[in-house]
């Protein structure tokens, strides 16, 4: 009777053979499914925080005038345009709607917070930045208002 015994070499053959089963599944997730999971992920933190906003308009401008104190703008003016911008920039990226925009637009709101609001939460905008960029860079996929507007447009109607 033999017994079977795990070499180094077979060990490292079935961890190669394993990674390489990995590579391949991954490879075939379509990019639309990321597209649209990153899309969903940041419309929910730009909409909630809207939401908050909204929720309690003189806490908002409160924070806004003592807090959050952004240079050459009115706390008034500021509290709005971020208000405005989460809001709609929000809506676009989760319906797909001019997704391009809507992420540049969030980037803006991104920057903002890091360079005078919060730059020790540069982990967290870090990640929102690459799902932003994500959806910059390779736009809203298939699930999108944006590809069901350019089929009809290729289409000629």
């Amino acid at each position: 009777m033999t017994t079977m015994r795990a070499t180094p070499m077979s060990f490292s053959r079935t961890i190669y053979r394993l990674h390489e089963a990995v590579v391949e599944w991954s490879a075939a997730l379509p990019l639309s499914i990321v597209q649209l999971g990153s899309r969903v992920a940041v419309a929910e933190v730009f909409w909630q925080s809207a939401q908050t906003k909204l929720a309690s308009w003189p806490v908002t401008l409160q924070l806004f005038a003592f807090e959050y104190r952004l240079p050459l703008l009115d706390p008034g003016l500021a509290a709005l345009m971020a208000t405005v911008v989460e809001l709609s920039g929000a809506a676009m990226l989760g319906l797909g709607l001019l997704a391009r925009l809507a992420s540049l637009m969030l980037l803006g709101v991104v920057a903002t917070i890091q360079i005078f609001v919060y730059p020790d939460h540069w982990v967290e905008h870090l990640m929102w930045t690459s799902l932003l960029l994500l959806i910059l860079s390779r736009g809203a996929g298939v699930f999108s208002v944006d590809h069901v507007v350019a089929r009809r447009i290729r289409a000629g109607g």
